[in-house]
C-alpha cells in the first residue's frame, strides 16, 4: 500500500512539474502547420502577410460575385470592426482574398473591400497560388458551373475568418454564422495575446 502511495506522489509531482513548465515555456502554436506567409497583388501593389507584423490580421477568402455567404460574413466582420475604438483599430488589418482571379481584378477588389471597411485590403493571385494558400489555411474553394446565368459559374467556398497574430501565426478561426458580437470577442481576445 505504501508503495502505491509513493508512486502516486511521484506521479503527482511529475505531472505538476510538466504543467508548470508548460506555463512558463515558450508559447505553443494554436494551429501547428497551418497558415503562413504569402504575397498577393492589391490595388496599391504587392502585399505580404509579413508587411503587417505587429498587427492582428483578419483574413477572409471569398469573391466579389458571391451572392450571399461573403456579404453576410463580411457584413458581420464590418459591424464588429466598427465597434473597435481607434487604438484597437490601429492594431488590426482586415484582408479580403479573392479566390476568383478570373473576374476579380485589383481595382474591383479595392472597391468591394472598401464597401465593408475603408481599411480592408482586397488582394488576389494566380489560381494555382490561391489553391496552395487556401490549403495551408484550411480553406476550400472550387469553381461550380451555373446554368442559365450571366455569371457562367459560381465559387463554392468555405466561410471562415482567419485570425493571424502579431507574429504572423494563425491564432484563431471564426466560423461562418458568427454574429458581430462573437467576432468582436474573438478580435479582442487576439488583441490581448
Amino acid at each position: 500500500m505504501k508503495k502505491h502511495f509513493w508512486l502516486f506522489l511521484v506521479f503527482l509531482f511529475f505531472t505538476s512539474t510538466v504543467h508548470a513548465w508548460s506555463l512558463f515555456s515558450s508559447k505553443e502554436e494554436h494551429y501547428p502547420g497551418m497558415g503562413g506567409d504569402f504575397t498577393l497583388q492589391s490595388a496599391t501593389g504587392e502585399i505580404s502577410l509579413k508587411d503587417f507584423r505587429g498587427k492582428i490580421v483578419l483574413i477572409y477568402f471569398g469573391y466579389t460575385s458571391c451572392p450571399d455567404v461573403c456579404p453576410t460574413s463580411l457584413g458581420a466582420l464590418s459591424a464588429a470592426l466598427k465597434k473597435l475604438d481607434k487604438q484597437e483599430m490601429a492594431q488590426i488589418q482586415p484582408l479580403f482574398i479573392s479566390v476568383d482571379p478570373e473576374r476579380d481584378d485589383v481595382k474591383k477588389l479595392q472597391e468591394y473591400s472598401h464597401y465593408f471597411h475603408p481599411k480592408m485590403i482586397g488582394a488576389t493571385g494566380s489560381l494555382e497560388y490561391l489553391q496552395a494558400l487556401a490549403k495551408r489555411y484550411g480553406a476550400y474553394f472550387r469553381k461550380a458551373p451555373v446554368e442559365n446565368s450571366s455569371l457562367g459559374y459560381a465559387i463554392d467556398h468555405s466561410s471562415t475568418i482567419y485570425v493571424v497574430g502579431r507574429d504572423g501565426k494563425l491564432v484563431d478561426m471564426i466560423q461562418h454564422g458568427g454574429s458581430a458580437k462573437r467576432i468582436l470577442e474573438h478580435i479582442r481576445k487576439a488583441l490581448k495575446e
